[in-house]
């Protein structure tokens, strides 16, 4: 109970200092412009009352986003020296790790939690079908999960949050991008497409919800985890 106290306050911590800078602004209205122009591009010129253009568009989008959130979560710390002050408080690093990765995953849930003004102007003007909307949004969360993992990773890696960014970005946008290059690859190795996020993420967001997709994300999350706290420990 205590180590999740201390997860708890961590996580609050760094939540809260999300919005002490102009960041997490810029981030959430970038963000909501590109995904507002590809949600209302299929609204008004293709007349279609529905989500799918924006949960098809959201994966590449968080796999720039999330990284900037994730940049400076370690970096900042290691930059600084104070992160040698946080592991010296009755913080372990598992607190301080999964208090991050939950901070980061609270921001990205805020950050997308103003498209519901676009599934309100679907319900008023449509009548769409719920399934992959709450499929969408279900995998968003599990999609977001694994990206901030990853971002947290490359944050422990590094003291530069620039580098950070990009390390980040990097292997995001590779599991973005895996499963449209094995139309290029022999059939037989068509197995990749299975490693890509965006495979598992529409297949959630079209209202089928598979344990193996749920499981592919939460397992993307673990291993980015393990692998940070490792590198948190070897700095302790």
């Amino acid at each position: 109970m205590n180590n999740l106290n201390q997860a708890k306050l961590v996580m609050m911590k760094e939540f809260k200092s999300y919005f002490y800078t102009p960041i997490a602004y810029i981030v959430i209205t970038v963000f909501l412009i590109f995904i507002g122009f590809f949600f209302f591009k299929d609204f008004f010129y293709f007349n279609q009352a529905q989500m799918r253009s924006l949960f098809q568009t959201l994966p590449l989008m968080f796999s720039f986003v999330i990284p900037a959130v994730t940049m400076r979560l370690f970096s900042e710390e290691r930059h600084s020296g104070t992160l040698e002050i946080l592991l010296t408080l009755p913080v372990s690093s598992m607190d301080a790790v999964l208090g991050k990765f939950f901070a980061a995953l609270a921001f990205c849930a805020v950050m997308l939690s103003p498209t519901l003004i676009y599934l309100g102007t679907v319900v008023f003007v449509g009548s769409p079908d719920p399934g992959p909307i709450i499929g969408g949004y279900f995998g968003s969360l599990f999609l977001a999960g694994a990206y901030s993992s990853i971002g947290i990773l490359a944050s422990s890696a590094t003291k530069n949050q620039i580098t950070a960014f990009i390390i980040s970005w990097a292997l995001c946008f590779a599991l973005w991008l895996i499963d449209k290059i094995t139309i290029f690859l022999p059939p037989s190795l068509g197995f990749i497409a299975y490693l890509g996020t965006d495979f598992h993420f529409q297949n959630i967001s079209r209202g089928v919800i598979d344990l193996k997709d749920i499981i592919y994300f939460i397992s993307v999350a673990a291993i980015s985890l393990m692998f940070s706290l490792r590198i948190i420990e070897e700095r302790r």
